[in-house]
C-alpha cells in the first residue's frame, strides 16, 4: 500500500506535490488544534464555571472585532505583490511589518477606549482587554506568513505556531491544576500569540532569509493601503458577523450567557473544517470545468451543494437531539442549558457549509462586491436581532439571530441579486435532498 502511494506521488509533477504538501500540513495543523483545542477548551470551562469562562470568552470575542484593523486586510494583497515582483520581496515584506506595527499600536489604543466606554465599572474585564489585546501588536509578526504562501512552505508556519500551541497548552495545565486565577488564563493567551511570532521569525531565518534585509518604503505602503482598504471593510464585516453575539451577550445579558453560549458554539463550529477541505479540493476542478460549458460548471456546484446538504443534516440532525447529554459530558452539568443552544446553533451549519461552497462561484466569477454587500447586511441584520431577541431569551435568543442571518446571508440573498438565482435554486434542491429522489 504504501509503495503504491509513493509510486503515485511519484507521477504527481513537483509543483502538484508541493501544493499537496502544502495542504496537508495545514490540514494537520487543523486537526492538532481542534482535537487538542476542544479538550483544553472542555477543562477549562469546567475550572473557571459559566460566568468567568464567558467572561474571557467575551474579551477573545471583544478583542477579535480588532484585529480586522491590525491586520488591514493586507494578506492576499501582500502575497500577490510578492509572487508578481519577487524582487522587491524585502521591500514588502518590510514595509508591510511597519503598518502592522502602526495599525497594532492603534487597534490596542482603540481597544482598551471601547471597553472603558462599554464596561466603565467592571475594572476586571478592563484589564483582560488591555492584556489579551496586547495581541494585536504581535500581528505584525504575521507578516512572515506571507513569505511563506509565495512559497508554498506553509510547513514553516505550522511548525512555529503549533509549538507554541502546545507550549502555552501545557502551561494552561499547570495553571488550572494550581488553581491559578483569570488573569493568568489572559496572560497565557498573550503569550501564545508572541510566541507565535518568535517562532515565525526563527523560521524565517532556520529557511535561510535575513530580516536585516527588509526595507520600508512609505510610497510603497500608500499603494498597499490604496488596495487594502476595500479588504478591511469585508473582513471588518465578517468579524461582526461572526463575533458580535458574544459581545452583544456580554452587553445585554450577563457573562454567563456568554459561557453557555460559547460553550455551545465550541461543539457546534467543530465540524467546519470538513467543508473547509471539501471546498479546498474540489475548487480546482469547479474552476476549470467553467471552460467546459455552464451545464459542466453548475452539474458540479450542484454536486458539492448536495454533498454539503447530506453533511450538514447527518451531523444537524443527531446533534439536535442529543445536544444536552453531549454538552453536559464534554463540559459538566454547569453547561445543561447549552444543550438548548447547540440544538438550534448547529442548524448555521448548513448555511456556512453552503457558504464556503458559494465562495467556489464566487471566486470563479469574479463576485467579491456581492461577497462583500451580502456579508455586511448579514451583519447588520445579526446585530438588529441580537437587539430584539437577547434581551428576552438571551443566549437562546443570540443562537437564533446566528441560524436566520447565516441563512438570510448564504442563501435568502442568492434569490435578490439576479447573477446568483440560479445558484439560489442549486441550493434549494440541495436543501430539499431531491437528488436522493431522482430516477436513476
Amino acid at each position: 500500500m504504501l509503495n503504491k502511494y509513493n509510486a503515485t506521488l511519484e507521477k504527481l509533477s513537483p509543483g502538484l506535490r508541493k501544493i499537496l504538501g502544502n495542504i496537508g500540513w495545514l490540514f494537520a495543523d487543523r486537526i492538532l488544534r481542534m482535537g487538542v483545542g476542544v479538550i483544553i477548551t472542555a477543562w477549562l470551562a469546567r475550572y473557571l464555571g459559566p460566568d468567568q469562562f464567558g467572561l474571557l470568552n467575551y474579551t477573545i470575542a471583544f478583542v477579535s472585532l480588532f484585529t480586522t484593523l491590525a491586520a488591514l486586510g493586507l494578506d492576499q494583497i501582500v502575497v500577490r505583490n510578492i509572487v508578481r515582483d519577487p524582487d522587491c520581496k524585502a521591500e514588502t515584506l518590510g514595509t508591510t511589518q511597519a503598518l502592522k506595527v502602526c495599525s497594532g499600536i492603534l487597534g490596542y489604543i482603540l481597544a482598551i477606549g471601547a471597553i472603558a466606554l462599554l464596561r466603565p465599572d467592571d475594572p476586571l474585564i478592563r484589564l483582560l482587554v488591555a492584556i489579551i489585546s496586547g495581541s494585536l501588536v504581535f500581528e505584525s509578526l504575521n507578516t512572515i506568513d506571507f513569505w511563506f504562501q509565495t512559497q508554498v512552505q506553509s510547513k514553516y508556519t505550522v511548525w512555529a505556531k503549533n509549538i507554541a500551541f502546545i507550549i502555552m497548552t501545557v502551561v494552561r495545565i499547570l495553571l488550572i491544576s494550581l488553581q491559578a486565577p483569570l488573569v493568568a488564563f489572559a496572560w497565557a493567551a498573550l503569550a501564545e500569540s508572541a510566541l507565535g511570532g518568535i517562532g515565525l521569525t526563527v523560521a524565517y531565518s532556520v529557511s535561510g532569509e535575513n530580516l536585516r534585509t527588509w526595507q520600508v518604503n512609505w510610497g510603497r505602503a500608500r499603494g498597499l493601503l490604496k488596495d487594502s482598504w476595500p479588504l478591511i471593510l469585508s473582513n471588518l464585516a465578517i468579524m461582526v458577523y461572526l463575533r458580535v453575539d458574544q459581545v452583544m451577550l456580554g452587553q445585554l445579558a450577563t457573562d454567563e450567557s456568554v459561557g453557555i453560549y460559547s460553550s455551545a458554539t465550541r461543539l457546534s463550529e467543530v465540524w467546519y473544517f470538513i467543508a473547509i477541505a471539501i471546498v479546498n479540493s474540489v475548487t480546482p476542478s469547479i474552476v476549470e470545468a467553467k471552460n467546459h460549458g455552464e451545464n459542466a460548471y453548475y452539474g458540479k456546484l450542484q454536486k458539492l451543494f448536495n454533498l454539503m446538504a447530506g453533511i450538514a443534516y447527518a451531523i444537524a440532525i443527531p446533534m439536535t437531539f442529543l445536544s444536552t447529554p453531549l454538552v453536559v459530558l464534554v463540559f459538566g452539568q454547569e453547561y445543561a442549558r447549552a444543550g438548548e443552544v447547540l440544538s438550534i446553533h448547529i442548524w448555521a451549519a448548513l448555511f456556512t457549509f453552503f457558504g464556503w461552497s458559494k465562495g467556489v462561484w464566487i471566486v470563479t466569477e469574479g463576485q467579491t462586491l456581492f461577497a462583500l454587500v451580502a456579508t455586511s447586511l448579514g451583519a447588520v441584520m445579526n446585530v438588529a436581532l441580537n437587539f430584539w431577541l437577547i434581551p428576552q431569551y438571551r443566549e437562546i435568543g443570540a443562537a437564533i439571530a446566528t441560524v436566520i442571518s447565516y441563512g438570510f446571508t448564504d442563501y435568502v440573498m442568492c434569490f435578490i441579486y439576479p447573477p446568483t438565482r440560479r445558484l439560489a435554486w442549486i441550493m434549494t434542491k440541495a436543501l430539499t435532498l431531491s437528488f436522493l429522489f431522482r430516477r436513476s
